[in-house]
């Protein structure tokens, strides 16, 4: 098949589903990050096929995804669903964090540590990782390259929960900083933008999977201690 996707026109409606991974084995609870050989738990697999099961009618013509793991297990049903070949965008990859292959937290984890408090001296930026605004920019390259390939159909695109949000935030028009206990990103949730030619002209957001997602890790709920914590995104 080609990869030159022919241009539209300002009256063309193309839809791109940006949709956030299922849930991840990780027993011990770490920041993940970008390490590799972290994949959906059983339930994470399940979240996976019921969004493949809500998209089924819709007109899916591209799936892409992050190349982590658990991106990819996640928009494999979805790909496979309507008879398409995976693709992956190295840009839709988790945002770097100092702070990834360590569990985090005040008690039990890297903040107990004086050391690594110089990493947490700009949360505008953020100091700890990788900067909102270099995030806007690969996500929203991400999407519009999406975009082309699904003109006047739709597009699935599969990432993580920060670059998600901060995407979103930058179209909405919001600041960039922010709580990360009142990301509107569950689990397996689609934030989806509407394009009209080449400019996002709305944007939604559903759960189809959120009867399947623990209580713990919907937005706005308090973190949960021990071993099911929600680490990595």
């Amino acid at each position: 098949m080609s990869n030159e996707t022919p241009q539209g026109t300002n009256d063309d409606i193309t839809v791109v589903h940006v949709m956030r991974h299922g849930e991840v084995a990780n027993p011990d609870g770490i920041l993940y990050g970008r390490l590799p050989g972290y994949h959906l738990s059983e339930l994470g697999r399940r979240m996976a096929d019921r969004v493949a099961e809500h998209l089924s009618a819709r007109d899916v013509t591209y799936v892409v995804a992050s190349p982590l793991e658990r991106a990819q297990e996640t928009a494999e049903p979805i790909a496979k669903a309507h008879g398409l070949d995976l693709a992956t965008d190295e840009r839709l990859i988790e945002a770097e964090n100092i702070f990834q292959g360590k569990t985090f937290g005040v008690g039990d984890g890297a903040l107990r540590k004086p050391g690594n408090w110089k990493h947490l001296v700009n949360p505008f930026r953020p100091s700890w990782g990788e900067p909102y605004v270099d995030q806007v920019v690969r996500m929203m390259n991400a999407l519009s390259a999406a975009k082309d390939r699904a003109r006047g159909h739709e597009a699935v695109v599969v990432s993580h929960q920060l670059p998600i949000w901060i995407v979103r935030s930058y179209v909405e028009r919001r600041r960039l900083w922010h709580d990360p206990r009142k990301r509107q990103c569950t689990l397996a949730s689609l934030t989806t933008f509407t394009y009209r030619g080449d400019r996002i002209v709305s944007v939604g957001y559903t759960e189809p999977a959120r009867d399947l997602v623990p209580a713990h890790l919907l937005a706005g709920a308090k973190p949960a201690k021990g071993k099911d914590k929600a680490f990595g995104a």
